[in-house]
């Protein structure tokens, strides 16, 4: 069994299925870009491990690898003003009350010490009798000095006002103040108001060497002013002080243990269907690394596939026997990627995109998680709109096209890759099938028609693509005229016209249809006679879309494209009826040379995926359709097409420098749609409002403050009013502060455009379950 059975068994022409653009050979191993997370999936016991740890269920977008939700609540909104009067009205305080106990002006403070130590410690009075009480009051009061410190602390939250005053202020700052605190601290050592160096060498033992007393002060000096300078030392390199509490990295949850009968990588579900024999030598494979996250993953998924259809079992079981871990293996023999430029988990089937700002922008549960996108949310279709140069190829496009061909090798996906010749979407080596149109070293070639037999449904692919731009013109007439021409060529010659005999059948003044009628008569086929005759008798008529039709094949019968869309069996054409198989395409439109043809070629792609992923037999695997730019792709139908997707087990990814590059029309239904969108920074507030539109509004709590002067009636009020105002230069007020609840959009078409740094991009999420994620400002993978 050299696969899971989701590649056997289909209805796909087999000349529409194209071989890879290379020889299968020996999988080379991956690299990996830098922070990709190379160790994630490697071979051996990091891959065990990698398996059993847990991805419990969460919010749509959320990276589940290892995931543990936020606990608690969000804290109260403190201001800065109100911080650092707290930490010092607290601070003053803890030094007050430790003076008067060390003072001795607290009765039966030392009560305590003495009931707890023994009695010949002490003279009747109270005092110490010798070094033992000596001792014991000193360690005594270094204890509540620590207990007063320490409650203290919290009660003024100096944490929380040192991160916010000194760390948030940036590294060199942080440093700073921890150095200026341990500065301090040793000071209050030195000058014996802590009575640490008392107690360190008070009592150490007599009759001891000169040169040995030297060597203990020494080492007691080091220790105590070290542990001083150890502490802020941490402290001012303590992680996430500046920007989050809750890493976006978060904290490794308990795995399952390698003993557990759930272990995940023991296959023990084998082992109770009586395939103890491949559960040992899939685990095997683990353990000596010969396994990787592609080969887990794909596994798994024939696995399912058995359940399934549990006839084969048999050919599972033979195939593991034989293979080990490159059973099941993908058709083009491929076992990984050539290289990996972004985070990958393939149990969860996600791929990470960036991190949450741990803002007040975004949800105290969701501030400072990673962020990832999986066939949940992009089953919904996702647009994302930014000028260029703001990362949508690099930190968007790149990686979800990365991830699905992940997932096309592990049998669960199809994925196809558009944009202009040069775009980073990854090496030739990641692809099965490779169309760049308008190069003659093309490997492969497009089929224009989509691999339809039907001359209606290709007429009605071919309309939506020609003219579903073009003002005034009825695309359901054009499709009209078209099938009056394509179902008699196809009748007569069992095959599709190519471009240049479409463009001559559907010009004006050419003779093109009278030769097609001669071989019709021929070969006595009235009903495609008929049908030719309706394409003449409407031939230079007002309204006719012919012409319009044939001025659009004119930008495709072009020199560069001789040999390109043949329909003669000589070339090897991709056609999108492949997506029943886990296939992965890239195809390479001629945007700089022609423009209005890789447009063109656009909307028939985006129209051909539509129309058949909606016709697919087995829906298991997920569809995905990825625009590098969709600029002047969208049609009314193709938008409608879109939001049928999800049904299908598809989706598309849209990428636009702006809304504008969709009609003025479009631009509402196309953010309706789609269940996700994403604005990068540098959007137009033209773009912002229609995202703001979309977003909608939420209630928040909004807190007025008025000022009101203070009028005083006493003499001396008045005076000391008189002297503030003198020495402040302002007035003495009042505050009233009034809290009331407002219905307000989730992100302005101003803070869209102006309030997005670098780097970043607000993004909103919905799975085909319905759920939804509300705006998010999220930091994208590989900034800083």
């Amino acid at each position: 069994m050299d696969t899971d059975g989701a590649y056997e068994g289909q209805t796909v022409r087999a000349d529409h299925v194209p071989r890879p653009a290379g020889p299968p050979g020996v999988p080379p191993k991956p690299t990996h870009a830098p922070g990709a997370g190379a160790g994630h999936g490697t071979a051996g016991a990091p891959l065990a491990d990698w398996a059993r740890t847990p991805r419990p269920k969460a919010e749509p977008g959320v990276w589940r690898f290892g995931y543990r939700p936020r606990e608690g609540a969000a804290p109260e909104p403190t201001t800065h003003r109100s911080l650092l009067s707290g930490a010092v009205i607290s601070f003053l305080a803890c030094v007050l009350l430790w003076s008067l106990l060390s003072n001795g002006y607290i009765p039966y403070a030392t009560v305590p010490v003495k009931l707890f130590t023994p009695r010949d410690w002490w003279e009747l009075g109270g005092a110490a009798k010798d070094g033992r009480g000596v001792a014991a009051e000193q360690v005594y009061l270094l204890l509540l000095t620590g207990a007063l410190v320490v409650w203290f602390s919290r009660l003024g939250s100096w944490g929380l006002a040192f991160d916010r005053l000194v760390a948030a202020r940036g590294p060199q700052t942080r440093r700073a103040g921890a150095a200026a605190a341990a500065l301090f601290v040793m000071l209050l050592i030195w000058t014996e108001t802590l009575p640490v160096q008392g107690l360190a060498f008070g009592h150490l033992p007599d009759g001891m060497g000169a040169q040995w007393t030297l060597i203990v002060v020494l080492l007691l000096h080091i220790l105590i002013y070290g542990s001083v300078i150890v502490y802020f030392v941490r402290l001012s390199g303590r992680s996430g002080a500046t920007t989050s509490t809750h890493s976006s990295a978060p904290a490794p949850v308990a795995a399952a243990s390698p003993t557990a009968p759930d272990d995940p990588a023991a296959f023990n579900e084998l082992r109770a269907a009586g395939l103890g024999e491949v559960a040992d030598r899939l685990g095997g494979e683990i353990g000596a690394g010969r396994m990787n996250d592609v080969d887990y993953a794909r596994i798994r998924r024939a696995w399912e596939s058995v359940r399934v259809d549990p006839s084969r079992a048999r050919a599972f079981a033979d195939a593991v026997r034989e293979n080990g871990a490159a059973a099941c293996v993908h058709p083009s023999g491929a076992r990984d990627l050539p290289v990996r430029a972004a985070r990958h988990d393939l149990l969860a089937r996600q791929v990470l995109l960036g991190t949450v700002e741990d803002g007040e922008r975004n949800p105290w549960a969701r501030r400072g998680t990673a962020l990832a996108l999986d066939p949940e949310v992009l089953g919904t279709s996702l647009v994302a709109v930014g000028p260029s140069g703001t990362g949508k190829t690099r930190h968007l496009v790149r990686p979800v096209v990365e991830a699905l061909a992940l997932q096309a090798l592990a049998g669960q996906a199809a994925v196809i890759a558009v944009g202009s010749a040069g775009a980073q979407l990854g090496p030739d080596a990641a692809y099965d099938i490779v169309v760049r149109i308008g190069d003659p070293e093309s490997v492969h070639d497009l089929d224009l028609y989509g691999g339809a037999t039907d001359a209606d449904e290709a007429a009605g692919l071919l309309a939506e693509a020609f003219v579903g731009d073009v003002p005034g013109v009825d695309v359901r007439r054009a499709a009209t005229a078209l099938a009056q021409v394509l179902g008699p060529f196809h009748a007569a010659y069992d095959r599709f016209p190519s471009v240049p005999e479409l463009r001559d059948l559907l010009d004006p003044v050419g003779d093109a249809p009278d030769a097609l009628r001669r071989v019709l008569e021929a070969s006595g086929q009235p009903a495609m006679l008929r049908e030719l005759d309706a394409r003449s008798r409407q031939r230079g008529a007002p309204g006719d879309p012919a012409p319009a039709l044939a001025d659009r094949l004119a930008l495709l019968d072009r020199p560069a494209f001789h040999g390109f869309f043949d329909t003669s069996g000589q070339s090897r054409p991709f056609s999108v009826r492949a997506l029943e198989h886990p296939i992965r395409v890239r195809v390479d439109l001629p945007e700089r040379g022609h423009a209005g043809a890789s447009r063109m070629l656009a909307r028939l792609l985006l129209a051909q995926f539509n129309a058949s992923v909606a016709a697919r037999a087995d829906r298991s695997l997920f569809a995905f359709l990825a625009f590098d730019d969709a600029s002047h792709t969208l049609t009314p139908e193709t938008v409608r097409g879109v939001q049928r997707l999800r049904s299908a087990n598809a989706g598309v990814l849209l990428t636009l420098r702006t809304l504008d590059d969709v009609p003025d029309g479009l631009r509402t239904p196309l953010l309706g749609a789609v269940g996700c969108r994403m604005a990068f920074s540098g959007v137009t507030t033209w773009d912002g409002k229609r995202f703001a539109e979309a977003w909608g509004t939420e209630w928040v709590e909004t807190r007025d403050v008025t000022h009101r002067t203070v009028f005083a009636d006493q003499p001396l009020t008045r005076a000391i009013h008189a002297f503030r105002k003198l020495v402040t230069g302002k007035a003495v007020t009042t505050d009233a502060v009034t809290v009331r609840q407002v219905e307000r959009e989730r992100w302005s078409a101003s803070d869209l455009a102006h309030a997005v740094p670098p780097d970043h991009a607000v993004l909103s999420l919905t799975s085909v379950r319905g759920e939804r994620a509300a705006p998010l400002l999220v930091r994208l993978a590989g900034s800083s």
